[in-house]
């Protein structure tokens, strides 16, 4: 039997909420909507191509943004909400908005609530909790590689051993 789909807009989302502190002090949530596919084939493809320019490890000899691409990048992650967002937080906080609205357009909403909350460093991301359990156990992991015991001598030890144990002669201390 063939397999049965849900609607895709009953499970997925269309949109990323990000609560973020403004400039008046306030904490609001900006819900930005899931961009058009082509504008999102278009983050993929600029974001595609910059980090095979930097896994590469070589120079940047083409380019990968025009000026017009460059200056509306952040325009085209935060659609509408673009000028709304940029009048009422600093530089910092826009850039992690947009960023984090990035990553979610090219990847998924578990690594962009990942680069959210490490405030845009993934790898200080918080360890699996197999990770931490090792980590915190500290001297129980080295206690049990020291409490096995090694194989006992072959050689003259363990008759040398049973020599030192006779019993002592009278007079002797």
């Amino acid at each position: 039997m063939a397999a049965q789909f849900e609607a895709l807009g009953d499970f997925l989302d269309d949109w990323l909420e990000l609560p973020t502190l403004c400039s008046d002090g306030e904490t609001r949530t900006f819900r930005i909507p899931s961009p058009s596919a082509e504008d999102g084939l278009r983050v993929d493809r600029i974001t595609t191509a910059a980090a095979r320019l930097a896994l590469g490890g070589s120079a940047m000899d083409e380019t990968v943004l025009n000026d017009q691409e460059e200056k509306d990048l952040f325009r085209l992650v935060l659609g509408d909400l673009y000028d709304e967002i940029l009048s009422q937080v600093p530089w910092t906080r826009f850039r992690h908005v947009a960023m984090t609205t990035m990553v979610w357009i090219t990847s998924d909403r578990d690594r962009a609530a990942t680069y959210w909350s490490t405030g845009g460093r993934p790898s200080q991301a918080a360890p699996n909790r197999a990770a931490r359990r090792s980590r915190n156990s500290g001297s129980s992991g080295s206690a049990t590689a020291t409490t096995t015991r090694s194989r006992g001598s072959t050689s003259s030890t363990k008759a040398a051993s049973r020599r030192s144990a006779k019993p002592k002669a009278a007079g002797s201390k």
